[in-house]
């Protein structure tokens, strides 16, 4: 790694997040990651978008290398958190991608602050879950919190890659279940009952930046019912349901994740002329 994209440590708001600011454009953009996962799951989006994008990836409190906050976590420290960091690399306004987790922080910040954003892309999140989804994830919650990280993760990798892709891949598999067996079990359930508990779905109709909303046709857990519920809740939205993927596309297929953000971030140049 050179030093252009070396990660960085930023200490504000009585901790430490670790993050990077890589790529030689110049719009700037900040990208949100899941739960369990830190900046790293960006890469191959970032490796596509730095020609034109000056990009942040930050590891969210109790991930990677900031720091293991212990303690409940809610939707507005992670906020907190990026909007500090936005402004200490000087991002006044920027495009917002959010994946999982990273779209529920990244919707809350379009309610909050919208001034702060250009354009939004939601991938692989959620928003209006039925009774049947919110019941699910509870399950789930309840099997973390009781120290049952085991089963929970061997039921969530199928839930994120395809099988064939799983098959054709077995290193990156196994360098995903070691950084999963590398954190901080407490951080760990902090942040997934942020994720399961927190449902903007009454709310989102307020969006009113121009959003992209994205997930996997085979996605369980955000599926194409609550994408397409965004998208009828949030006026002038686009969306896309990718064939044959499912949670995790930004693992499974960054080059069609970062061709659809490019065209979408990009559009509004082109609305711009005359």
């Amino acid at each position: 790694m050179d030093a252009a994209c070396s990660s960085t440590m930023f200490d504000g708001r009585g901790i430490t997040l670790n993050y990077r600011l890589e790529g030689e454009g110049s719009r700037p953009l900040v990208c949100i990651h899941g739960v369990g996962s830190n900046l790293e799951a960006w890469e191959g989006i970032v490796a596509r978008l730095r020609d034109t994008f000056r990009v942040l990836t930050l590891d969210l409190r109790g991930h990677g290398r900031s720091s293991l906050v212990k303690g409940r976590y809610e939707i507005d420290d992670f906020v907190g958190d990026v909007l500090a960091l936005a402004d200490h690399v000087g991002f006044d306004k920027f495009d917002l991608a959010g994946f999982s987790l990273g779209g529920l922080i990244a919707q809350r910040v379009a309610l909050t602050h919208p001034e702060r954003l250009k354009r939004l892309v939601l991938l692989s999140t959620v928003s209006g879950r039925t009774p049947e989804e919110r019941e699910r994830v509870a399950v789930r919650l309840a099997a973390l919190q009781s120290g049952d990280r085991g089963s929970h993760y061997d039921a969530s990798l199928s839930r994120w890659l395809t099988e064939g892709f799983q098959q054709r891949n077995p290193e990156l598999v196994a360098r995903l279940r070691q950084r999963n067996a590398e954190n901080d079990p407490d951080c760990y359930a902090a942040a997934y009952r942020v994720l399961a508990q927190t449902d903007f779905g009454g709310f989102i109709d307020q969006i009113g930046v121009p959003t992209l909303i994205a997930t996997g046709e085979e996605d369980q857990g955000s599926n194409p019912r609550m994408a397409q519920f965004m998208h009828q809740c949030i006026t002038g939205s686009q969306l896309e349901i990718l064939p044959g993927l499912r949670h995790s596309i930004l693992i499974e297929a960054p080059e069609v994740v970062a061709a659809m953000m490019r065209r979408f971030l990009a559009s509004d140049d082109r609305e711009a002329r005359p």
